[in-house]
């Protein structure tokens, strides 16, 4: 016999909410002291080498003919 599509669609929603609830749980997201460290370490800064950052948008926006994603104008097509 099968299910009706609303007792379905029920039950997905609430496996969603479940699965939703386990996912954005405060201590999944919490930073213990010891991993600070870590995470202030040099290598994790994005912009730590402005020069080697502006040598890569130049490559990926003239080789790849790609650009954007960081703020690099044009069409695409390496006219820039």
């Amino acid at each position: 016999m099968k299910p009706a599509p609303r007792l379905v669609l029920v039950l997905l929603g609430l496996a969603l909410a479940v699965l939703g609830a386990g996912c954005t749980s405060a201590p999944l997201a919490r930073v213990h002291p010891w991993e600070r460290a870590l995470l202030a370490d040099s290598i994790m800064d994005p912009g730590r080498d402005p020069l080697g950052t502006a040598m890569m948008d130049h490559v990926t926006s003239s080789r790849e003919a790609a650009a954007g994603g960081r703020g690099v104008g044009g069409a695409g097509c390496g006219c820039n």
